[in-house]
């Protein structure tokens, strides 16, 4: 009783003859693994519920992975040694499943099921063998019940590191759509700005402006922050590194969007835009814009004949 008490505690049995349990466990497994494989895919059916995620085919291919990594280790190996580098194979075909999951739309929990499923299969060679001892029978469950736990363990955790690089891919292609550059007119790109600006989103800012620069020939840009809830020095650092980086690249930048308390606010903080062309609409950059670029506006009768050319504005400074 002593000895089973002990089992139970520390995860192990000692047997007389002074040998590990799991050496035992291992080699009798490592001759069962075709009928083991049959039995755990059988369990995932009925656990499992399949969808478009996921074919029966890639399950069954999942499960042989994770069966081979696990008894193709030497014999000798002790299950109780998860953190032992001999593991490190089973682990990373584990946490290559769980990433993969995690990445194809599969919960935490039906990614956990597939691992844990493997308890049963496990469970049934050990009752064949060693059913009619009871306290070697104990004890040869609970080190496989502990070891299966902590690599359901690793399979959450890489799920997780899995689904975060899901999430930060992401915010990337939200960033990217959120600074769309749109060609007004020939040499002249418009950027409209939505939302806060930080260092992250500025960088993308700046790289998407700078090769639209480079790709449409443009001599004019034109950042649009009516958007822009609000611009603290941090928006305004941000926003004239952008413009400073288009000068370099040899385009002009106007400002649009400058609401009253926009205005207010940069006056506050002491930033300084005296050099760049800043205008309270979209429409009125434009038409700046087109005035640097030698254009204008003109209405026409239905005939194609100038009628009257449209209010222009000299193009100066705010």
């Amino acid at each position: 009783m002593l000895r089973l008490l002990h089992s139970a505690c520390s995860g192990q049995y000692l047997p007389d003859s002074g040998k590990e349990p799991m050496s035992t466990l291992l080699s009798a497994l490592q001759q069962e693994r075709v009928a083991m494989l049959k039995a755990w895919i059988a369990n995932l059916q009925t656990a499992i519920q399949l969808n478009d995620l996921l074919s029966q085919r890639e399950l069954d291919a999942q499960a042989a992975d994770v069966l081979n990594a696990l008894l193709s280790v030497d014999p000798e190996t002790r299950l109780q040694d998860f953190g032992s580098v001999v593991w490190r194979p089973l682990k990373d075909v584990v946490s290559s499943i769980s990433v993969s999951r995690a990445t194809l739309g599969f919960t935490p929990s039906e990614t956990a099921l597939f691992i844990l499923s493997l308890k049963p299969v496990l469970f049934e060679q050990i009752r064949k063998r060693w059913g009619a001892e009871s306290d070697k029978l104990f004890a040869e469950i609970s080190v496989v019940d502990t070891f299966v736990d902590k690599l359901g363990l690793v399979t959450t955790e890489s799920f997780i590191k899995g689904r975060e690089q899901v999430i930060v891919h992401q915010q990337e292609d939200m960033l990217e759509l959120s600074t769309p550059v749109v060609t007004l007119w020939d040499g002249i790109v418009a950027l409209p700005l939505i939302g806060t600006l930080d260092s992250a989103r500025t960088q993308v800012v700046m790289e998407t402006l700078l090769q639209a620069i480079v790709s449409t020939n443009s001599r004019i840009a034109i950042i649009d922050i009516t958007g822009v809830a609000t611009v603290d020095t941090l928006v305004a650092q941000h926003l004239l590194k952008t413009i400073t980086a288009a000068r370099l690249m040899g385009a002009e930048c106007i400002l649009s969007g400058i609401r009253p308390q926009i205005a207010q606010t940069i006056v506050h903080l002491g930033i300084n835009l005296q050099e760049i062309t800043t205008k309270a609409k979209l429409s009125d950059a434009f038409r700046v814009a087109l005035e640097k670029t030698n254009r204008r506006v003109v209405r026409v009768d239905k005939a194609g004949t100038v009628v009257t050319a449209a209010k222009q504005e000299p193009a100066k400074d705010a």
